[in-house]
């Protein structure tokens, strides 16, 4: 009987739990919860630690018993390993193991004001001013910048720093602490790939910067451990897996790297999840972008390993724009529709969507943008809509893919898929299409799990899954070829550059003329000028 490893796989909008067989990577039971999010001003995005917490634990527990149901031995799971979303952030009281803010999430956009301030205090005004320690510019994206506005905005957050009750951490480090005793004895890590995407973490030295928390105001005090990908943290204290250990982490986009078997430089896959987010190895050495990618830690599987680095190029809005379209405009009911509509549509019919939500991330990196929907006329109608929302998606991954090409040199000739998504069919297609190179995704679509899986199986003192070229499974995939010929292509791309550029600078802090109110939340409010706004009870 194969040992199982199991992981839980903490993303945006939802929280799994799954188990592997650890010789042919096989699913053997999962189980689902639905996060909510919480928009409680425009252009925030938050999530209730507690919630997260609880569906990790019920993902767990319903997990085990289908596995029961399925006359599967539980004893047989031999380890379990965390991956989650990025960025988000949370702090906690260490002494009453409660949180004390909501998480504040990646998308979130409240901290424009906190990214501006810190620019203007760097020489020249960069926003890349730190990029040669931590890969990264200066942005609402990252960690640093939600803590610094919770140390600033938050009460209970002042007191518990002064009082050095305070723990920071990603959403990796608030499920293991909790998992492993929480405020009895629960280990306050995170490992090197999340640490990366903080701007707090140096990384050459793979370590906590102390001019970088000199920077941002942090104090060290409240920061995790950092560990590598792939090393026994702890034991799980309660429920069906008890004694278990957790002996793999990596950010949601690092183990989908893994779980794509990306362990050669050159390697890249592109998940399509809530955002969009591509990563190519690069070794073990890190490559500085000219083109406005992202240099970050991929992995370390192992104490005694080196670390692999990856470029990356972000984006924010994918999925969730079908998200968008269903729960915002009624256009979907659900999202498995949008693939019918924008099927029958064929084409856009010359409308170009831009889902800049929260400003555009890779390559520009420019907060200022917003969504925008151009070229309608009086033709256009909800499947050229559904159409142009897929090819969005599309498009901003040939835009990463193009920078990407030219950091590396060397173009990327076939691109590796996974994430939600890329069970829509025409999606791929289009992917191919607009890139004009094959696309090959897993038919086990489960790739991110299966990377965290494999980290905890790969750890020593654990060792049951060998990470060793000869010994990897072998996944089965389906391989998309570019079906339109490449003027076709381009002149699409050209078009969609042209719309990006309309997008660009909407948002701005300037006021001029009547009746424009100071700007709020991250958008200027209109007063109309004679009246006193109206107060709008919830």
């Amino acid at each position: 009987m194969e040992p199982l490893v199991a992981a839980i796989d903490q993303g945006t909008s939802s929280t799994r739990f799954l188990v592997f067989n650890t010789k042919t990577a096989e699913l053997i039971s999962h189980h689902q919860v639905e996060i909510k999010q919480h928009f409680p001003k425009e252009g925030w995005v938050e999530e209730d630690p507690r919630e997260i917490l609880q569906s990790v634990y019920e993902c767990l527990e319903q997990t085990c018993h289908k596995l029961r149901q399925l006359q599967v031995d539980v004893g047989r799971i031999t380890a379990v390993g965390v991956t989650n979303q990025r960025e988000t952030t949370l702090v906690w009281d260490k002494e009453t193991g409660e949180p004390l803010y909501n998480a504040i999430v990646w998308l979130d956009l409240r901290t424009q004001s906190t990214v501006e301030r810190l620019i203007s205090k760097t020489p020249g005004r960069s926003k890349n001013h730190l990029k040669h320690k931590t890969g990264l510019p200066i942005s609402t994206y990252f960690s640093a910048v939600k803590l610094r506005w919770l140390l600033d905005n938050v009460a209970a957050v002042q007191e518990a720093v002064q009082r050095n009750r305070a723990m920071f951490g990603t959403v990796d480090s608030w499920i293991i602490w909790c998992l492993t005793g929480g405020r009895d004895g629960g280990v306050h890590i995170t490992d090197v790939s999340n640490a990366s995407r903080t701007m707090l973490f140096n990384i050459y030295t793979l370590g906590w910067d102390p001019e970088l928390c000199s920077f941002f105001d942090v104090p060290m005090e409240m920061l995790p451990d950092v560990r590598s990908s792939s090393e026994i943290y702890g034991r799980m204290r309660t429920g069906s897996l008890a004694g278990v250990p957790i002996s793999g982490c990596l950010g949601d986009q690092s183990a989908a790297l893994v779980g794509q078997m990306c362990f050669e430089e050159g390697q890249a896959k592109n998940t399509y999840g809530t955002g969009c987010f591509l990563l190519r190895n690069t070794g073990t050495k890190p490559v500085m972008s000219h083109h406005g990618l992202l240099t970050t830690v991929a992995y370390q599987l192992g104490t005694d390993r080196p670390a692999c680095y990856a470029l990356e190029g972000s984006v924010a809005i994918a999925g969730a724009v079908v998200r968008w379209l269903k729960d915002n405009m009624g256009i979907v009911q659900s999202a498995s529709e949008i693939e019918q509509l924008a099927a029958e549509a064929g084409t856009s019919y010359g409308c170009y969507f831009v889902p800049a939500f929260s400003g555009l991330y890779a390559p520009y990196w420019e907060p200022s943008a917003r969504g925008i929907i151009c070229g309608l006329t009086q033709f256009t109608n909800r499947k050229h809509l559904a159409f142009a929302a897929l090819e969005a998606v599309c498009f901003q991954t040939r835009e990463i893919l193009d920078a990407m090409n030219q950091d590396c040199c060397i173009p990327l000739s076939v691109l590796g898929v996974d994430g939600g998504m890329t069970g829509n069919r025409l999606l791929m297609q289009l992917q191919a299409d607009i890139l004009c190179i094959p696309v090959v995704r897993p038919t086990m679509s489960e790739t991110t799990a299966l990377g965290a899986a494999m980290a905890a199986g790969a750890a020593q003192g654990v060792d049951v899954w060998s990470l060793s070229p000869d010994q990897l499974p072998h996944v089965t995939s389906e391989r998309y070829e570019p079906q339109i010929n490449t003027e076709e292509s381009e002149f699409r791309f050209a078009r969609w550059k042209k719309a990006v550029q309309k997008a660009m600078n909407w948002e701005t802090t300037e006021s001029s003329g009547t009746g424009v109110g100071k700007k709020t939340n991250g958008a200027p409010r209109w007063v109309p000028p004679t009246l006193a706004p109206l107060r709008v009870d919830p």
